[in-house]
């Protein structure tokens, strides 16, 4: 079975049951940075009850209770304080709350995205094993461990809850729902968003969607998986763009959860986890 592919972009839309699927998984993430699984464990019925409780907290004036902490990077991020991508002089038009391991979690919801964060955790370390088990044996060699290792009882793994707030029309000239940008970690696991506006660059330097059904997961290659690989892997540019019509309207909700590893975990020899971490997160001007 060959894999399917999406316009220039190339991703590989993979059923987790396909015999040859951590071949193809990975594959895809070396020619594109992204791949996209369908078919997995991950419980749908709870992505959409995360959806449904999350989009209702963040209507409420409680949310502020729970304002970020410059130094443990968890709690409410407004859309005043959100991130401004590197190399963008406009802050996103978004809002999240940072879920860590042990971290401040709202008591206004249930515990469903801490329900969520353990079972994606546990699948996304079988998808680093897919990755290095593919990977070749030169690269492979430059891990200082191997990766499923490095993400294990990590406190640094985030899972972020996301909303794009519908568009007013007031919005600063330019601004967007997140510019373009790379992730910082190793991989990011993404349950396919109930709105459409993800986009990857392709080599050939075009913007091309992201298949998002919704159901299925959106895995892409982080800065930290690049930097231990020495560049096999690429940490691919990619963005949300504003969406215009009925759906500019309405809010998109976005559930990444951001693979990393433990602070002391050696990516390469200039760079541990923590060090490359407090770099990225000046940059974004969060810390």
């Amino acid at each position: 079975m060959k894999p399917e592919y999406v316009g220039d972009g190339g991703v590989a839309t993979v059923s987790y049951y396909a015999p040859d699927a951590p071949t193809r998984f990975t594959d895809s993430l070396h020619r594109t940075g992204f791949a996209v699984i369908r078919d997995h464990p991950v419980p749908r019925d709870l992505v959409e009850t995360i959806h449904a409780e999350w989009l209702a907290f963040f209507e409420k004036e409680a949310k502020h209770a729970y304002a970020f902490d410059r130094e443990t990077q968890d709690g409410y991020f407004s859309t005043a304080v959100s991130e401004t991508a590197k190399g963008n002089d406009k802050r996103d038009l978004k809002e999240f709350f940072h879920i860590f391991p042990g971290g401040r979690y709202p008591a206004e919801v249930s515990d469903a995205a801490r329900r969520y964060f353990a079972i994606a955790g546990d699948f996304a370390g079988e998808l680093l094993s897919w990755v290095e088990a593919n990977t070749p044996e030169d690269v492979r060699a430059r891990f200082s461990m191997p990766l499923a290792s490095m993400i294990r009882e990590s406190p640094a793994t985030l899972l972020r809850v996301l909303r794009y707030p519908p568009l007013t029309g007031k919005e600063e000239p330019g601004a967007v729902r997140a510019a373009a940008h790379e992730d910082i970690n190793l991989l990011t696991v993404l349950p396919a968003s109930n709105e459409r506006g993800l986009q990857l660059l392709t080599r050939s330097g075009a913007w091309t969607d992201v298949p998002t059904d919704f159901g299925s997961l959106v895995v892409n290659v982080g800065d930290m998986l690049q930097e231990a690989s020495g560049g096999y892997y690429s940490s691919t540019t990619h963005r949300v763009v504003n969406p215009s019509g009925e759906a500019a309207r309405r809010s998109r909700i976005a559930l990444p959860l951001f693979l990393q590893p433990r602070p002391e975990v050696k990516l390469s020899e200039r760079h541990t986890a923590g060090s490359y971490m407090d770099e990225r997160l000046r940059q974004l001007g969060v810390k």
